[in-house]
This record gives structure tokens, C-alpha cells and sequence, in this order.
């Protein structure tokens, strides 16, 4: 019983109905929205619905236990696969090696000129060997082709052990400012200060590149610099830099009686909480660089060009909304004797930092599948050789792949001998 499970868990088979699971748990994955809360299920689907996702983790699929559960049965399989197969493999290389007798070759053929030139025809340099006194031509190529499903299985083992313990360990960091702000990079005691951003447009005002100057700063007082621009990533302390993205910013000014109680800038998407009445919050929408009021529709922008600037606002008091606006450049808006005012609206970057220890591991399994694939596809493993007989010479040939275009190339060859 014990050997027909060792023997199953190491199959092909299993490992077929693995990847099927493994394929449909990614297609839900896909379908099922990630990381949403149990009301977002229940409205989207039912109450029963929602609780079995959450149950069975499908609202976090790629990391919940079963996930990895599977991943582990695959790279044991894979595992199991190559171990088995390493000494069989070991031993058919070595017999390509060998010479075998005439009777196992899988082709034959008789001439009584210099075999030479099939030789040479099949890409092969023989050697000269004597068996029981008769004179023998040997040549072997490509006996590396042999490993290529091995080699591919191993480049994938490595390939998701990789990226698995990647997913596991991985750090990752979001920050997003103006240039001049130095922001705190999550728990790692780094803070990253934005030295400048650049938006290059083309003539249709669609952005063409972002690129940003920054300093990223140890909690020993040692910096290092870098340019970011999207696909041009760079390395600081470990940890990858990605331009990621950008939005609009603006300064925001809230004065009481001509005195200046708080001045910030404030990202779209953001909130800003009055200092001196907390319950008081004003939300920064959206900026319209070139606004216009499209009746029926709303606010708008004509162009990317700072034409006429105009912001997008609402002020709440505690839950309740006290109204929304839009706020053009010089105009400011007075609640509960406060006056608030936009202006200097620039782009903000959004930065993606992260650090993944084990992405030499995935690096190294894709260069080993590639070598495997490679190994597999374009190395025919072959052997030919040619006894001399008192009446000329008798060629074999084998190749345990590709029989159908090696044996037409070998039986060409010999053909184009005997026309000669």
C-alpha cells in the first residue's frame, strides 16, 4: 500500500491533477474579487456565498494555506520526479557513450565507399575503435539532449520555490509626495525625501515619461540617491524603487482673522482635519488643470496645461456633509470663520518600494527552465558508427528523439555516398 502511494505521489498523473487544481484556484482567484470585507461579498453575491469565500479563503487565495499546500505537493512531486529519474538518466548517458552492437541500432545501411562523408553529412566526427579485431568509426553527439525534461523540471522546482518564499518574506512600501517632503517608508526606519518629479508630455498631452530625484536616508544618517522613471527602476539599501505612478497635488492654506493656523499640502484623495476644531474635515477630490462646467455632465478638464486651474472640494462636520464645490484659483471659501484657500497645484510621484529575498531563486529557475527547454528541443541525442567488412562498410545509426527527420537525414546521406 505504502509503495503504490509513494509511487502515485510521484507520477506524472498527480502531478496533472495538481496543476488543474492549481489552474482553477488562480481562475477564481481572478474572478472572485481579493480582499474585500463580508458585507462586500454579501452584496455582491449572498450571505452563504460570502461566508463560504471567506471559509475556504477565497478572498485571499494566493496566500491561504491550501494554496501553498498544493504548491508544496507540486514541488515534492517534481522532486520525487527527478530524484527517480536521476540515475536512469545517469546510465543512458553513459550508454550513449558505448558502443552497442549492429543489431540494436535502430538504422542501417551497406556501402562500400569511406563512410566518411555521412559522417560528416550527420555533423559527426568519429573516432576509431577496434571490437573483436575489426575496425570501427564512432561518433556521438548532443548526449546533453537527454536531460532536457529533467533540467526543465528541476528550472521549474526552483522557479516556484522562488517565487513562493518570494510571497512569503517580501516586504513592500507605498509613499507618495512632492518634491521637498521627506516621508517615513512603513516600519523599516527609512524615510525617502523626494529631491524633485518630472512630468514629460508629448504634444497631445498624454504623459510620455515620470521621473524622480530621490534620497533615501538609514536610521544611521546614511543616504543614498536615485532616478526613478517608470521601467527604470533603481536599488537603495535593498530595497527596489518604483516610479509607479502620479497625481495632483496643492497647497492648502486656513487662515482665522488674517492669521495663518495651517498650511499643507494636500494630495488628491486626501483629507485635512482643522487643528482647531477636529470634527471640521476637508477632502481634497480632484484637480481639473484647464477646468470647464460641462452642463448635464459636471467638471472637466480641456487640456493637461495649467490653463485654469480649479479644485474639487467637500467640507464634513463629524458625519455630516455641509456641501461640495468647486474651488477656481484666488477664490477661497469661509466656514465657521475659518478661510480656506488652493493654490500652487503641482504632480505628486507615487513610489513603490520593495524587497524580495528570494528573486535570484525564481531568476535562477527561469535561466534553468530555458537551459531545460532548450536542452529538450534544439539537442537531438544520436550516435553512428560503421564496421568494416571485407566487402566496404556497415553503417547503424540510432536517436532516441526525432526518429522520422534523423533517420530521412541518415538514409540522404548515404544515398548521396553511393551516387558519388
Amino acid at each position: 500500500m505504502a509503495k503504490k502511494i509513494w509511487k502515485f505521489l510521484s507520477s506524472m498523473r498527480f502531478a496533472i491533477i495538481l496543476l488543474l487544481i492549481l489552474a482553477a484556484a488562480c481562475a477564481g482567484g481572478s474572478f472572485i474579487p481579493q480582499g474585500q470585507s463580508f458585507e462586500t461579498y454579501v452584496s455582491t453575491y449572498s450571505e452563504r456565498t460570502a461566508a463560504l469565500i471567506l471559509a475556504l479563503r477565497l478572498d485571499d487565495v494566493f496566500h491561504s494555506w491550501w494554496f501553498l499546500l498544493l504548491g508544496l505537493f507540486l514541488c515534492g512531486n517534481l522532486l520525487l520526479c527527478n530524484l527517480l529519474r536521476l540515475k536512469p538518466l545517469v546510465a543512458r548517458t553513459r550508454a550513449m557513450g558505448q558502443m552497442p552492437e549492429g543489431e540494436e541500432a535502430g538504422l542501417q545501411a551497406e556501402t562500400a565507399q569511406d563512410p566518411a562523408p555521412v559522417f560528416s553529412a550527420m555533423g559527426m566526427r568519429p573516432k576509431e575503435r577496434s571490437r573483436n579485431e575489426v575496425r570501427v568509426l564512432y561518433a556521438v553527439r548532443n548526449r546533453a539532449g537527454i536531460w532536457g525534461a529533467w533540467v526543465c523540471h528541476l528550472g521549474i522546482l526552483l522557479l516556484i520555490l522562488g517565487f513562493g518564499l518570494g510571497q512569503m518574506t517580501h516586504q513592500e512600501y507605498t509613499v507618495y509626495g512632492v518634491p521637498g517632503q521627506r516621508l517615513p517608508v512603513g516600519d523599516t526606519g527609512l524615510s525617502l525625501t523626494i529631491e524633485d518629479f518630472q512630468v514629460a508630455l508629448r504634444e497631445d498631452d498624454t504623459v510620455e515619461q515620470y521621473t524622480a530625484q530621490v534620497v533615501l536616508e538609514n536610521p544611521q544618517g546614511q543616504v543614498q540617491r536615485g532616478t526613478l522613471s517608470v521601467n527604470h527602476p533603481a536599488t537603495l539599501f535593498g530595497l527596489r524603487c518604483y516610479q509607479n505612478s502620479t497625481g495632483w497635488a496643492a497647497r492648502v492654506r486656513i487662515t482665522e482673522d488674517g492669521a495663518s493656523l495651517q498650511d499643507q499640502v494636500l494630495c488628491a484623495g486626501e483629507g485635512l482635519r482643522f487643528q482647531d476644531k477636529p470634527e471640521l474635515v476637508l477632502f481634497f477630490h480632484a484637480f481639473y488643470p484647464d477646468y470647464v462646467l460641462i452642463p448635464g455632465s459636471g467638471p472637466a478638464t480641456q487640456s493637461g496645461k495649467l490653463n485654469n486651474p480649479a479644485y474639487l472640494y467637500s467640507l464634513h462636520y463629524g458625519e455630516q456633509m455641509l456641501g461640495m464645490n468647486v474651488l477656481q484659483n484666488g477664490e477661497a471659501i469661509t466656514v465657521d470663520g475659518y478661510e480656506v484657500r488652493f493654490s500652487e497645484p503641482q504632480n505628486y510621484t507615487l513610489i513603490q518600494l520593495k524587497k524580495d529575498r528570494f528573486s535570484w531563486l525564481a531568476l535562477v529557475g527561469a535561466l534553468v527552465t530555458l537551459a531545460g527547454l532548450v536542452l529538450a528541443f534544439y539537442l537531438q541525442p544520436a550516435r553512428l558508427w560503421a564496421e568494416q567488412t571485407s566487402e566496404g562498410w556497415r553503417l547503424f545509426a540510432q536517436s532516441p528523439k526525432g526518429g522520422a527527420l534523423f533517420r530521412e537525414r541518415f538514409q540522404s546521406a548515404v544515398q548521396n555516398l553511393k551516387e558519388e
